[in-house]
């Protein structure tokens, strides 16, 4: 089991609806040249239906990207260039340094679904499954992180969401997966995705962020990629999450 001087280890049926905190590791993700992309994959790219990716749109090792159009990108397509493999192994990087960060809380066993959480590093040895609302919260911070080190498989259900509150940005949320990502069908997440082998998007699933796949494929259906959204944005979506939240039931533990 991963540990260190900051680690906290809790009941998964302690937590509830908690607000949960761990160590910070503010400015420990740097993406390099993969930054640019909205999807980067390894083997191969594949898309159904009019898929929108905000940013350019890369493979490499391998070069198919197929599905592009009826998909559209806003950036420019790399299949195994030099841009391409430069981003991967950028990538590559700051998923290593991200493992490499101590966990503040270990959440191994937990469904990351009704959970507020400040910014820090949040450690799964195995999978880690989001069902419902996941809510992130920057506590005023500036800039704040938010990085989860997954050890197998991150699966977001149908309609599962992370939204984000005081100052949280999707562009500071970070997946580290040991495997394979899957967004169920329209699912709503936020965050840089990456994970060692694969990326899937069901039908509908959106992502503010971005996937990237380190050994294997991105498969989407129908998406929505942003990479970064506007500051206006930001400004609606905490205010919009905000009313949602003061509107939800309150959930026991």
């Amino acid at each position: 089991m991963k540990t260190s001087p900051y680690t906290v280890s809790i009941r998964p049926a302690a937590i509830g609806a908690c607000l949960a905190f761990a160590a910070h590791a503010h400015g420990a993700v740097n993406l390099g040249t993969a930054a640019s992309f909205g999807i980067l994959g390894a083997s191969t790219v594949t898309n159904t239906g009019p898929t929108v990716i905000t940013g350019d749109l890369g493979v490499s090792p391998g070069t198919a990207i197929t599905g592009f159009p009826p998909g559209t990108i806003t950036g420019t397509s790399h299949s195994n260039d030099a841009v391409a493999v430069q981003a991967q192994v950028d990538a590559k990087i700051a998923y290593d340094n991200m493992a490499l960060l101590p966990a503040g809380m270990i959440l191994t066993g937990s469904n990351l679904g009704g959970l507020t959480l400040l910014p820090g590093v949040y450690f799964f040895s195995t999978s880690a499954d989001l069902t419902g609302i996941l809510t992130l919260n920057g506590n005023g911070e500036a800039n704040p992180e938010f990085i989860f080190q997954i050890g197998s498989t991150f699966i977001a259900a149908s309609s599962a969401a992370i939204i984000t509150i005081g100052g949280a940005n999707p562009s500071q949320v970070y997946f580290q997966v040991g495997s394979s990502a899957t967004l169920g069908t329209n699912s709503e997440i936020v965050g840089t995705i990456i994970a060692n082998t694969s990326v899937t998007f069901n039908t509908g699933a959106d992502l503010t962020g971005r996937a990237i796949a380190l050994t294997g494929a991105v498969t989407l259906d129908t998406n929505q990629v942003v990479p970064e959204p506007s500051s206006a944005v930001l400004l609606v979506s905490g205010l919009v999450s905000l009313f949602t939240l003061r509107r939800r039931p309150l959930i026991k533990g």
